[in-house]
């Protein structure tokens, strides 16, 4: 993946997805393509054209704080985006890539989880593969051909549409995610991998990529169609663990007294008999 003029290109992507008559432009007939022009970015940032064509054309890289925050207002960016922006304007001086590793889960927080034999939860990694869960953690995600791979779930199983009711709004959010996770990283090879392998097979993956969406996931309502006990509304909590960081802790409720709570009842006694201890999924 190509990592140069990261700040270009999230620039060209956002510009793209802003209408003109949300910042009272007019829209005009002879645009040929949708969203802001270049022009007009630089004129409601206050900077002038030629400067602004050159941080989009990479011939600019070191773009002043004021000057970010000129550009995020003008792009209409939330504080996720503008933090992204930021980051990519003023990346970590002297990174290196990355070389594949194993993520590892420490075990206190295995046994933590294990504790909780009425709350799902996983531990997801720097690219949402599921390092680890308890008992109805995996049940909550088991039966599907990626139930480990969160991202693969969403594009490339086969009942995945089935399986998120609401399957639009997670395959949004879900790149949103991953983009937030990879941060200014786009040479980490698993990465790498993963957005290969989804561009080449998911149409859907792709249109999604190449908005730039920014989106920590910290919480949220879900649905899900679970084949085993039907369907389930949960309100998720997304935590970082500071011990390992890039690994979220993601935890699983249902509201008192809903079906959703009986349905996840029911899910925990039928798989009561399995293994009761959090497990760290095998590498590969």
């Amino acid at each position: 993946m190509d990592s140069e003029n990261l700040l270009g290109r999230f620039l060209r992507a956002r510009r793209g997805l802003v209408a003109p008559e949300d910042l009272n432009l007019p829209a005009g007939a002879r645009r040929r393509v949708a969203g802001l022009r270049r022009e007009e970015v630089a004129m409601l940032a206050g900077l002038s054209t030629d400067y602004y064509v050159r941080l989009e054309q990479g011939r600019e890289r070191s773009p002043s704080v004021q000057v970010i925050d000129a550009l995020a207002r003008a792009l209409l960016l939330d504080d996720d985006a503008i933090a992204h922006l930021h980051r990519l304007a003023r990346p970590v001086p002297g990174r290196s890539r990355r070389t594949a590793r194993r993520e590892r889960v420490g075990p206190g927080l295995l046994r933590m989880m294990g504790d909780w034999d009425r709350t799902p939860a996983v531990i997801l990694g720097r690219r949402m593969t599921v390092l680890a869960h308890n008992t109805l953690g995996e049940a909550l995600f088991a039966g599907h051909t990626y139930s480990g791979d969160l991202v693969r779930l969403v594009f490339l199983d086969p009942d995945a549409r089935e399986f998120y009711p609401e399957w639009d709004r997670v395959a949004v959010n879900t790149v949103a995610g991953l983009r937030q996770q990879a941060g200014t990283d786009y040479d980490d090879p698993q990465l790498v991998e993963v957005v290969g392998e989804l561009s080449l097979k998911s149409e859907a993956f792709r249109r999604l990529w190449a908005r730039h969406d920014i989106r920590q996931k910290t919480h949220e309502t879900k649905r899900f169609q679970h084949p085993v006990v039907g369907e389930l509304t949960l309100d998720y909590e997304s935590l970082t663990v500071n011990s390992a960081p890039g690994q979220q802790l993601v935890i699983y409720q249902a509201e008192p007294g809903s079906p959703s709570e009986h349905a996840l009842a029911l899910l925990g006694t039928l798989t009561a008999t399995e293994a009761s201890s959090p497990a760290e999924r095998p590498a590969g």
